[in-house]
């Protein structure tokens, strides 16, 4: 193929991915246009308005009425203690799995693995029923342990394709010099497993954020309700003005959209990098 076509070539696909890109976008930029306007304002005939004011109090409704602070904070925390456990948990198990020889590792791993093929809501009853005969119903352990249990396959997925790469001289020698079991996982294998981790975490983090069929179920107190009920607030005072609404929304993804789009390079430079090693 000549210079010539293959430039036409590179064109068209980057018109293609352009238009993917573009489409992909459109609804978070629809939702804050629309969240910028009014409620009249929204009964158009057109895709997209043109607020004659830029409604920015919107946003301060939606900040102070939805309780956004509160429901930032939990959502933060309960999403940061699962990205940690689920990173440490990840490495350990994918640990034991490809480097420990014991009968039932490979059992082990494929049956953990088996956790991506059912889907999280699927346990919502049976999960409700045990939740309740313990007590812990509204109680941060209500979601802790359900994002936790469901993140772990996929991270245990990543995590072994790049443990299974590592030389094994590395801990040969550390066995050498008289390492134990948790040194040689904790200040030889971890520190190598840097971009894993950081998949694993991005991708728990993106995958848990805006869960709300389970928080819903299993929280009925405003103590640990996390940001998607921002949302909820604004079904009884403000369920006619919908541009507030669009706010609350646009606020509640906002921190999931700037994770992604500074982190996104970590995404695909561990995927990538697994697939290879793995």
């Amino acid at each position: 193929m000549t210079g010539k076509g293959i430039g036409i070539k590179k064109g068209i696909l980057g018109v293609i991915l352009l238009a993917v890109a573009l489409v992909q976008i459109f609804p978070l930029v629809w939702l804050i246009d629309f969240s910028l306007g009014t409620s009249n304002e929204m009964f158009t005939s057109g895709l997209l308005i043109i607020p004659e004011k830029v409604q920015w109090g919107n946003y301060g409704k939606a900040f102070v009425d939805g309780h956004f602070l509160l429901y930032l904070k939990n959502s933060v925390l309960i999403n940061s203690l699962a990205v940690l456990l689920v990173s440490l948990f990840s490495i350990m198990a994918g640990y034991a799995c490809r480097r420990m020889q014991w009968k039932l590792s490979g059992f082990v791993k494929t049956l953990l693995l088996l956790g991506m093929m059912i889907p999280i809501h699927a346990t919502l009853l049976p999960n409700y029923k045990i939740y309740t005969m313990i007590h812990a119903t509204d109680t941060i352990w209500a979601l802790l342990i359900p994002y936790i249990a469901f993140s772990l396959p996929q991270a245990l997925f990543l995590m072994t394709g790049f443990i299974e790469a590592l030389p094994m001289e590395l801990e040969e020698a550390a066995v050498m010099d008289g390492c134990g079991i948790y040194r040689i996982v904790f200040r030889i294998v971890t520190p190598l497993l840097k971009p894993s981790i950081a998949t694993v975490a991005i991708m728990t983090f993106l995958n848990n954020w805006n869960e709300f069929m389970m928080a819903s179920t299993y929280l009925s107190s405003p103590k640990w309700k996390t940001l998607p009920f921002s949302v909820l607030e604004f079904t009884g005072q403000y369920s006619s003005n919908y541009a507030v609404q669009f706010a609350v929304m646009a606020l509640t993804a906002a921190p999931a959209v700037i994770v992604y789009i500074s982190l996104n390079r970590h995404i695909t430079k561990g995927v990538a990098m697994g697939a290879v090693k793995g």
